[in-house]
């Protein structure tokens, strides 16, 4: 069953492409009004131009470049704006760009961080103001299976962020509790995204990943939107603080 989200209005972060285009999807189909966000104009225009939105529901998108903490803080403000106040955040967006250690230097370490954990910060402590006020306040982040479980040579960065906005995550549910609003986690394994496809260039890479997965196939972004849309849900109301791992098993293989 669909988890019920009628009536309730979202952000989504990083909704253009991937996990969070799946989440929009999956957050329409569930009644919601959205807004989301991509550093894509043309692209986000023609999603929400083109989804297929409920009668007394709407859909927005908000250009944004969330490296930058002033355009994050804004954004919370202009979707609350458009949408008459928060009940959910889902925050999606994220980079990962493979690079050695060797070869990193400390701007590329800080453009990672900034876009996927200080992002994290600025959009919660942001949304708070309108959360509180909302109808059963859910805060989502989607961070990965990578960093805070596993590793990636090349991805020391984007590991580093993934388990911070865990352990982030963690301490807000506590702060936030008293105020009535979760915060949760769901971490990806393996989903075919463009992001992902572009780590995988070698020819039958990813199929041959894809036999290493119990559950015998990559995921997709729907598989992760679906644990989303409940944990947004009133369904969730008690759970908190917590990580909800969706990768088909991959992560408890022992090799």
């Amino acid at each position: 069953m669909s988890a019920d989200l009628r009536g309730k209005r979202a952000l989504v972060t990083g909704g253009t492409r991937g996990i969070g285009r799946g989440v929009v999807d999956d957050f329409v189909a569930c009644g919601a009004s959205v807004v989301f966000s991509g550093r894509d104009v043309a692209l986000g225009q023609r999603i929400a131009a083109d989804l297929v939105v409920p009668s007394g529901t709407r859909v927005e998108f908000i250009a944004a470049d969330l490296a930058d903490a002033d355009e994050a803080a804004a954004l919370v403000e202009a979707a609350a704006g458009l949408l008459g106040g928060l009940d959910i955040l889902c925050h999606s967006a994220g980079v990962y760009p493979k690079q050695s250690l060797a070869q990193m230097s400390v701007g590329d370490w800080k453009s990672v961080i900034d876009t996927n954990l200080t992002s994290t910060m600025v959009l919660v402590s942001s949304a708070i103001p309108y959360l509180r006020v909302g109808r059963d306040p859910r805060i989502v982040l989607i961070t990965s299976i990578t960093g805070p479980r596993t590793g990636i040579a090349g991805l020391a960065h984007y590991g580093a962020t993934k388990a911070g906005q865990e352990g982030f995550a963690r301490s807000a549910a506590l702060e936030l509790a008293p105020l009535g609003i979760t915060v949760n986690c769901v971490a990806p394994g393996t989903i075919a995204t463009e992001g992902l496809l572009a780590l995988y260039t070698d020819p039958g890479a990813l199929e041959q990943t894809a036999t290493s997965i119990p559950a015998g196939r990559v995921g997709t972004p729907a598989d992760i939107a679906h644990a989303v849309s409940f944990l947004a849900s009133s369904d969730a109301a008690y759970i908190t603080g917590q990580s909800i791992v969706v990768d088909g098993g991959n992560s408890i293989v022992e090799h």
